[in-house]
């Protein structure tokens, strides 16, 4: 049976499609970024300083483990996008999978509100899925794109929904944030309850308003039956996908810039926080609510940035656009390698802000654009795009903690993914600027 034709540019299909933004994002904002980092740092580093871990008989860095286990989960997505994405193409189930990994996700954050040193190993469990769940069910949402937008409107689209995702993470991250802060006035004896409910608060947030964006997302369910020899089906789509794509040079020479420069943001955005705790001197007032400054700084600049970046789009083209936010990018690399104060990263986060937003908006709706015309194999083409994220977090991981252990501090580590950005913008220059409007 043939795909369902759904007809594109129904708005309140697209408006329920960017609405999923506004579900999901808090996961990046509280569990990435804010409320959980800080939380872990404190759960494992006793009252001397010591912020060793024992986990599976090992002793780890507490900052190391959570690396690892970030590192060891984006691989896991890697692995089982293609599979995922194959029965998805193949059963015309897009939906179903979207929907599965919204709900491990935002359940795994739940569970993640129970971790202790002493069920370690199920707080580590319940990071991991959560991990997955987000990563894995973005997938899946990306692919709609090409299906319920022209080509005219997915640059505005993707903006709107980046910027719908850090209004709705930025609400939230207010509500927890009075709820810590205020935890006398309603009956919490220390911070540390309302802290845990803060983070099983992102999976009630994410499942409760995921519902409006599955209520009118179009189902292309068909006749076809999963067996089998399907599984592993998505592997062989993506080599047939690779071979579409090697036809198409504007798509492969997007796809060489994307992997480079793409490393290097994701990687800078999961350790941030980080390296705000351990390498700038916020005095006696302590990290804490400097970072959470600096998080909803970056959150609501980054919403002007996505829709500023748009409009810019539309004028010069999204390859211009690109490379000049891949050198803002190395810029702000170069000047967080000389910061030490609290202000100077205020300053490096409101120009993180302003290109974060705007480089995924538009690195998202850039391949979009590029993909083949009336091309049915919508997800496996974002399957591909996805590993190749997700391995390009990987390296850039694995270079953060290793250039960080060889020099003792990840200021050197920062000054190294300068270099990706002006790899990035160079192999930009490289694609046919007329093939992207």
């Amino acid at each position: 049976m043939a795909k369902k034709i759904v007809k594109k540019g129904n708005k309140k299909v697209m408006n329920a499609w960017a609405f999923y933004d506004w579900a999901n994002s808090v996961y990046s904002l509280v569990i990435v970024s804010a409320i959980f980092p800080i939380f872990w740092s404190g759960l494992t580093t006793d009252e001397y300083g010591n912020d060793r871990v024992q986990f599976l008989g090992i002793d780890f860095n507490n900052d190391s483990l959570i690396s690892y286990i970030t590192a060891i989960a984006f691989m896991t997505v890697a692995f089982i996008s293609p599979i995922l994405s194959g029965i998805a193409d193949y059963a015309g189930n897009k939906k179903f999978f979207m929907k599965l990994f919204c709900y491990l996700g935002a359940s795994a954050c739940i569970g993640l509100s129970f971790i202790t040193l002493e069920n370690l190993f199920f707080g580590l469990l319940c990071y991991f899925l959560a991990l997955i769940g987000f990563w894995a069910s973005l997938v899946f949402y990306n692919s709609y794109l090409p299906d319920i937008a022209s080509t005219e409107d997915q640059d505005a689209l993707s903006a709107k929904g980046f910027s719908l995702g850090y209004i709705g993470s930025v609400l939230l991250l207010i509500i927890c944030l009075f709820l810590i802060e205020g935890y006398s006035l309603f009956g919490f004896e220390n911070k540390g309850l309302p802290t845990r409910i803060s983070i099983g608060l992102v999976g009630v947030w994410w499942i409760g308003f995921s519902q409006y964006t599955y209520a009118h997302l179009p189902n292309f369910k068909n006749e076809n039956k999963v067996t089998s020899s399907i599984i592993f089906n998505g592997f062989k789509e993506l080599m047939f996908i690779w071979k579409q794509i090697k036809q198409h040079i504007a798509l492969k020479r997007y796809l060489g810039a994307f992997f480079v420069y793409s490393m290097a943001v994701q990687t800078v955005m999961l350790v941030a926080t980080y390296f705000g705790v351990e390498e700038i001197e916020w005095g006696k007032g302590g990290s804490t609510m400097g970072l959470i400054i600096s998080i909803l700084l970056i959150q609501l600049v980054a919403i002007l940035g996505a829709l500023i970046t748009s409009r810019i789009a539309k004028r010069v083209g999204n390859i211009y656009t690109l490379i000049g936010i891949n050198i803002t990018w190395l810029v702000i690399c170069l000047y967080a390698f000389t910061i030490h104060s609290p202000m100077e990263f205020y300053i490096t986060a409101a120009f993180v802000g302003l290109v974060m937003g705007a480089i995924q908006s538009l690195s998202r709706s850039t391949y979009s654009k590029l993909l083949p015309i009336n091309s049915k194999d919508t997800t496996s083409y974002f399957s591909f795009y996805d590993v190749s994220e997700k391995i390009g977090i990987v390296i850039g991981m694995l270079l953060y903690g290793i250039l960080g252990d060889l020099t003792g501090s990840p200021r050197f580590s920062i000054l190294f993914f300068a270099l990706f950005f002006f790899i990035g913008t160079w192999l930009l220059f490289r694609v046919p600027k007329k093939m992207v409007s």
